[in-house]
Formats: structure tokens, sequence, C-alpha cells
């Protein structure tokens, strides 16, 4: 297809995570165990959480959201790098591509948002539980997790409207094995300067705010509960403990990705694989591992499958 006197590009190809056969047969094998392993044990918490009449409190409503959240993420890029494991030429189409980028950022910054949430409900569970229910009320809960779709959404068409601005007349090879905002914007035919800093700002930035927000309002919280009794004490910081795991885990990766000023770095591949792919599939597997009362259920129920 042809715009002016330039090639204007209609696919992207993929130079995949790495060129090493037997790299590329382990990793391979590394997510295939997650999806067949971890990932039914996201549907499985989902299962659990809706099943059981006694987990009807705030927390396992958005723990229930978390995984199916985190179980669509997983969707996004990996069966598409395992096909592309077998695949001479790993081309993807630019809607394709964009679309890709699209869902990439809507559900990775809902997730974001979701831990926000989450961090609020903790808080607010620190004051009696009377005032706890009526603050946190199921009203409230779907508010705010229409909240959190709406805000990852407008973050995601954001990013893709910059870069549907931008010219691509070749090259069209992405040095990546997904299509994310850092490696697209390099291939654009025109100075990129603006759009760059307007990605680090929407993204970068923002991960960065959030991620010192959360560390901020772990830290009060585990202020307030020093004169709680000790079992009180205790559960308090055993939950702040998995919630401050996740944010590390999450925002980690994301802030080393989207805060440079999108130059290569040779662990690059290395931290998307992570951030992508393994750490939506064990985000909710942490927070159940910590949580007794998700688990009796979870024991219970399969239980009752076994025995029918």
């Amino acid at each position: 297809m042809e715009r002016g006197n330039g090639t204007v590009v209609t696919e992207f190809i993929l130079l995949g995570l790495t060129q090493s056969q037997d790299a590329q047969l382990l990793v391979f094998v590394l997510v295939s165990v997650f999806y067949l392993v971890i990932l039914p044990g996201n549907f499985l918490i989902i299962l659990t959480i809706k099943s059981d009449p006694g987990l009807a409190a705030p927390l396992y409503f958005f723990l229930g959201n978390l995984a199916f959240l985190d179980a669509s993420y997983s969707f996004i890029v990996a069966p598409r790098m395992l096909v592309d494991f077998f695949s001479e030429k790993k081309v993807i189409s630019y809607s394709c591509c964009i679309t890709q980028l699209f869902f990439l950022h809507f559900l990775g910054a809902g997730e974001m948002f979701f831990l926000v949430v989450m961090v609020f409900d903790h808080y607010i569970a620190l004051y009696p539980p009377l005032h706890h229910t009526i603050v946190m009320s199921p009203r409230v809960c779907y508010a705010l997790l229409l909240a959190l779709w709406l805000g990852g959404f407008a973050h995601s068409i954001v990013q893709v409207a910059l870069i549907l601005n931008l010219p691509f007349c070749g090259p069209n090879q992405l040095n990546n094995f997904f299509c994310d905002v850092p490696q697209v914007i390099k291939l654009a035919c025109t100075d990129t300067f603006v759009v760059d800093l307007l990605m680090v700002s929407n993204s970068g930035l923002l991960t960065l705010l959030c991620f010192l927000g959360l560390l901020a309002s772990y830290a009060v919280i585990l202020c307030r509960v020093k004169g709680h009794s000790s079992e009180g004490k205790s559960r308090a910081i055993s939950t702040c403990t998995t919630h401050i795991i996740i944010v590390f885990l999450m925002f980690g990766p994301a802030i080393f990705i989207y805060t440079c000023p999108f130059r290569a770095f040779p662990a690059d591949k290395v931290v998307s694989l992570f951030h992508i792919v393994i750490f939506p599939l064990l985000n909710p597997v942490i927070y159940t591992l910590r949580n007794q009362e998700v688990k009796a259920s979870m024991i219970k129920l399969l239980s009752q499958y076994v025995v029918c």
C-alpha cells in the first residue's frame, strides 16, 4: 500500500525472545507449565469465591475480579508467543499489533488501579466492622470496579491514539516477542521525541506515582495497626506483606520498561517475559496462598467434586 512516495507498513516482523533454539525450548516449556497448572488455578479461585456465600466480603469480591483480570491479561501475548516458537517468520499485522497494544495497556492499567482500590479497602477494614460494611457496600464496590475499568480504558486509548498518528514506512522489524509502545515508536518515520515524552509521562510517570503512593499507604496502615490486638496486628501485617510483594513484582518491571527513555537494554525481553506472561498467572495465587479462608473454601469445593 502506498502513501505519497513512502510505503505504508501493513505488518510487523517479530524478532522473538531469542534466536537460541535451546532457550526457546526452555521458555516454551516454562510458559506451557504455567498455563497448564496456574491458569486453571485462577479460574478455581473465581469459582470458589462465587460458590461460597461466606466469601462475600469486599476483599474476596476484589480477589475474584483480580483473578479474572489476570487470567484475561495472560491471554494477550502468551498464546501467540507459544505458536510463534514453531514459526520461522513471526509476522503480526498492523491492526493486530495495535489491538494487542490496546488490550495490554487496558488490562495492565486496570490491574494497577485495582491494587490502589484494594489498599483503600484494606485501610477501611481497620475501622470497626460496621463502618467497613457501610463504606464498602456492594454499590460502592461495583462503582470502584467500573471506575478502574474506565481508568484503564482512558490510559490505553491515549497510548493507541498517539501510535495511530505516527507514520510507518519501514523498517518493520520489532525487536521483541509482542507489540508494545517502546518498540513500535522506534519504527516511526518521523521525529518521536515529543511522543516519547508523552508516553513516558502516561505510562512511566503514572506507574511510578502509583507505586510510591501504594508503598506510602501501606506504611500508614502498618503504623495504624500498632495499637491493635496481637491477632489483629498479625493478620494485618500478613495481608500487607502479601500486597507489598505483589506491588514490587508488578510495578518493578513496569517501571523498568516504561520510565527509561525507550532505549534498548539487554534485560528488556526477560523483564517483559516476567511482567507480561509469568507474573499475571502468579498474582492471584500469591494472594490465595496467604488467605486461610479462601484456601479452606477451595479445599472444600474440590473435595465435593472429587466425591461426586
